[in-house]
């Protein structure tokens, strides 16, 4: 299966008495768990109607879209409107999006922005993702400031529409040359207030980076992160989240005190299971034992 290219600790106890607090009630219950669609590429395309039921049933309230179509305007053949009614439906919220920013970072040009913009703001999100760029973009630490400019002057625009850009990270951008990375240099050459961050745990702990440690040193920057397992057996390939091999509680406990809000269960390969089994169990474990 190709890979694309193109998120708890536990409430707080009160010394006094050991009474659980509201306020650690609330915070239990401020992360739903949401589903980043390309987990289904394969099935959208034949059924988007059908596939996004099933999610809903599967147990989601959030999902966060990727394959916006400029062609038609929308998703697998469904209007912006008719894919956020079909949602609103299903009692769906979509906080995020994935949306390919090549165009702007190669040419400047921004009528694709624009058009995510609209597209953003039928569905009811808050955060435009940027889900990967060309490495060809960034083959030096020139370029790797370059595009540190262009994802503040899209950040500036997105702002401007009362939107937030991110970035999703793979495990390409740790590459090292001339004594830095691409990751690094772009969390620290962007404005915090204009670029937020979408942690992708298994591609971070792919490449041997620690994802705790970049969520103290940017605290307030993540605002999402993707729950993907890794396989024991293949740390290049995923599994169902709580049967491989990362542990996610230390990882999301510190995600929640940074800042995280949205915790995006995804799998981009099914090794002799159903996708849609996989699916509600990957969330059953987040809701219930992570």
């Amino acid at each position: 299966m190709e890979n694309r290219r193109t998120f708890l600790a536990k409430a707080g106890i009160l010394a006094c008495g050991l009474i659980i607090g509201p306020g650690a009630l609330l915070a239990k219950q401020q992360h739903t768990i949401g589903l980043q669609l390309y987990t289904l590429r394969d099935q959208l395309p034949v059924d988007v109607k059908s596939v996004i039921k099933k999610v809903a049933d599967s147990g989601y309230k959030e999902i966060e879209t990727f394959g916006y179509n400029q062609a038609y305007n929308g998703y697998w053949g469904l209007p912006n409107k008719d894919f956020a009614q079909l949602l609103k439906d299903l009692g769906l919220n979509t906080p995020s999006g994935h949306y390919d920013f090549n165009q702007f970072f190669t040419t400047g040009g921004t009528d694709d922005i624009n058009a995510y913009i609209k597209a953003a703001h039928i569905l009811g999100q808050k955060f435009i993702i940027i889900p990967a760029l060309h490495p060809e973009l960034f083959q030096t630490v020139d370029d790797f400031k370059k595009v540190s400019e262009k994802m503040n002057a899209a950040g500036i625009l997105l702002k401007k529409e009362g939107l937030k850009l991110g970035y999703h990270n793979h495990n390409f951008e740790w590459k090292p040359i001339d004594g830095t990375t691409f990751y690094d240099t772009l969390l620290d050459n962007t404005d915090p207030e204009l670029l937020y961050l979408e942690l992708d745990i298994f591609f971070m702990k792919n490449i041997g980076q620690d994802p705790i440690a970049y969520l103290d040193k940017y605290k307030n920057r993540y605002r999402l992160v993707h729950i993907k397992d890794m396989d024991k057996a293949n740390q290049d390939e995923n599994t169902e989240v709580g049967n491989g091999a990362i542990d996610f509680k230390l990882i999301l406990a510190k995600a929640k005190k940074v800042g995280v809000k949205y915790l995006i269960v995804e799998q981009e390969n099914f090794t002799n299971i159903d996708p849609f089994v996989s699916i509600k169990q990957s969330g059953d474990y987040v809701k219930n034992i992570l």
